[in-house]
């Protein structure tokens, strides 16, 4: 099958400025200069539902098929929730909060208040489905001040509600009356729009807020980030600029990913509004039990675009390599595919190309970005070919990206106009997250892959602020051994969380794939990771992956010696994944913390893998 484009034509081509700094340091930033954008997410609606009204907007699985809505009648539903929010009295200083996840009368509510000028805040479920304490709940909730609250089904929702009793009016999408005194749905679907939506539309500028998303917690607490109309407008106009594609072919996506996350709400669910796309919601997920939901919605959809996590692409792929037309759908129409930050393995990189290039007759357009919920979230882009994992791209036009020595790394600083000004409630924390030259301190480190063409991108160092100390006084990067380790266990590791603070040596807890299971038989799938540890084959796969990197980094600092496998992948809802697609070290860590001590339990845990420089094992 031929690519929408065949030539580099559809992509920006890459250049970079370098400012260099007295410090040693250097600022990076696109030639190109950033163009108009929208005054806010509404101007998208409603510019499609007047140019091409019967288009698909957005569609979920209905039983067996799909309930499609046209951007017509998507801009009909707005102005009707729209006035209900009014007529609730929900205001700017009042915002909507969204407890449950994604679904079609979600996307409604979204966009019908950011249309009337009512942040959106939508909470990971992980904090109001299957807990015993809702004491962060109650937290968030009165961070947020919320007008309303919606949830999609009052029986799930009723003992997180019923607990935390909020004061304000609850919205429920099915079972209204596990919640005594909530409001149905349908009430505000049955509003008749008035002149007052279109007045709260055009008073809207691009200070207004319009989302606000608790970030990841990577540097501690959860903060509440407030994304302005502008910056979420602004962020598209950048990406729209390296990949030209956008706005010479409509987009088809199908997506799980969660609008509690930046990169399912501010990034995905926006790309699609802003070039005039379809979206589906898929209802499927990447691992067992789900994934073959997500298999049939590939088939049906066959999307332009598809985006996921390296997890996603590690449970995704044997279906794919042993499905011809699987395949053929996910790859034919294929204009991108996207992987979030620098964890993807190389061997899923090079199987995953493998595969596509038995439907396609041009390469795969394998792409990645780096960003964050405090800059709504892009900051550079892959807009050229690469060859391998781990390359962040290049600045979007409109953003400065700065670098300045810090130990032996790179700090990277941010600026532009979609990089945040406030944190909810707490200006003096956000005061601090700047330098005195106005760059945002978002914590990451990184580096250029050629310094003599930094036209070739920039490669990700990890956190400045997770690297830490063995009890020797040698410091540990993790930034640089958790992808040399990955790639070390790859195909059967997907991703990896270091641990060894205050302790005398490095260990790590391991996410297994698929392709590990495989290797315990029939029964694998379904074994405990402790079982699937002290299978010999799959013990002997690890262990040779192990010592090849102890043989490669015999430093204490730069190898691990034990190996722990975790029974479930990486929690996104948590934030056990951060804003920018890695794995959250403080959030994993303290999420698993008796996986953790058993790593370094002695006597040693029977599922507990360890080398020794005199017996391998």
């Amino acid at each position: 099958m031929q690519s929408f484009f065949d030539d580099e034509s559809q992509l920006a081509p890459a250049r970079v400025e370098v400012e260099h700094l007295d410090n040693g340091g250097f600022i990076l930033r696109s030639p190109e200069p950033l163009g108009p954008y929208a005054r806010c997410v509404g101007e998208w609606l409603e510019k499609w539902a007047k140019e091409t009204p019967d288009a698909i907007y957005f569609a979920e699985r209905d039983g067996d098929g799909w309930r499609e809505l046209t951007y017509a009648q998507v801009r009909d539903i707005v102005g009707r929730l729209g006035q209900g929010l009014l007529d609730m009295g929900l205001s700017s200083a009042q915002p909507l909060v969204v407890l449950s996840s994604n679904d079609l009368n979600h996307a409604m509510l979204t966009l019908a208040a950011m249309h009337v000028g009512v942040p959106i805040g939508t909470v990971s479920v992980a904090y109001s489905k299957g807990r015993k304490d809702y004491t962060k709940l109650t937290a968030i909730l009165k961070s947020f001040n919320p007008g309303a609250i919606f949830v999609s089904h009052g029986e799930d929702y009723a003992p997180s509600l019923l607990s935390v009793k909020p004061s304000c009016p609850i919205i429920v999408g099915q079972d209204p009356e596990a919640i005594p005194g909530s409001i149905h749905i349908d009430q505000l679907y049955n509003s008749k729009e008035t002149p007052a939506v279109m007045e709260a539309f055009y008073a809207l500028t691009g200070e207004s807020h319009a989302r606000y998303l608790l970030t990841s917690g990577s540097t501690g607490e959860p903060k509440v980030v407030v994304n302005t109309h502008k910056m979420l407008c602004s962020n598209q106009q950048m990406i729209a600029q390296c990949w030209r594609f956008l706005d010479n072919r409509k987009l088809r996506v199908l997506d799980w990913l969660p609008w509690s996350h930046t990169f399912g709400a501010n990034h995905n669910f926006n790309m699609v509004l802003r070039n005039g796309g379809s979206f589906y919601i898929d209802d499927g997920l990447p691992m067992p039990g789900r994934i073959e939901r997500t298999i049939e919605n590939i088939k049906y959809v066959r999307p332009t675009m598809f985006f996921n996590v390296p997890r996603g692409y590690d449970v995704l792929l044997p279906y794919i390599e042993k499905d011809p037309e699987l395949a053929e759908a996910l790859f034919a129409d294929l204009d991108a595919l996207f992987y979030a930050a620098a964890a993807l393995p190389q061997n899923t990189w090079d199987r995953i190309h493998k595969v596509a290039s038995t439907v396609r007759d041009t390469p795969l357009f394998f792409t990645s970005e780096w960003g964050a919920t405090e800059t709504t979230p892009v900051l550079t882009n892959v807009h050229f070919r690469i060859d391998k994992p781990g390359n962040l791209g290049l600045p979007v036009p409109g953003i400065e990206i700065k670098f300045i020595p810090s130990g032996d790394k790179l700090e990277m600083r941010v600026k532009g106009p979609s990089v945040f000004t406030e944190y909810l409630n707490d200006p003096e924390l956000a005061a601090r997250s700047f330098d005195s030259d106005g760059f945002y301190m978002i914590g990451d480190a990184g580096y250029l892959l050629d310094e003599a063409h930094p036209e070739k991108g920039i490669v990700f160092n990890g956190r400045v602020t997770e690297d830490f100390k063995l009890t020797t006084g040698t410091w540990v990067s993790v930034g640089t051994l958790r992808p040399a380790l990955v790639s070390a266990l790859a195909p059967y590791v997907s991703d990896c969380v270091i641990c060894g603070h205050d302790r005398s040596e490095i260990g790590v807890l391991a996410f297994p794939t698929p392709a590990l299971r495989e290797l315990a038989g029939p029964e694998g799938e379904t074994m405990h990771a402790d079982e699937l540890a002290q299978v010999p084959a799959v013990r002997q796969a690890l262990l040779k992956g192990m010592k090849r990197h102890y043989a490669e980094n015999k430093a204490s600092s730069r190898h691990a010696r034990r190996l722990l496998l975790l029974n479930s992948a990486p929690n996104i809802e948590i934030g056990e994944i951060t804003d920018k697609g890695y794995i959250n070290q403080r959030m994993a860590i303290s999420y698993r913390a008796d996986d953790v001590k058993r790593l370094f339990a002695e006597p040693l845990d029977p599922a507990v893998i360890l080398i020794t420089e005199e017996t391998g094992e």
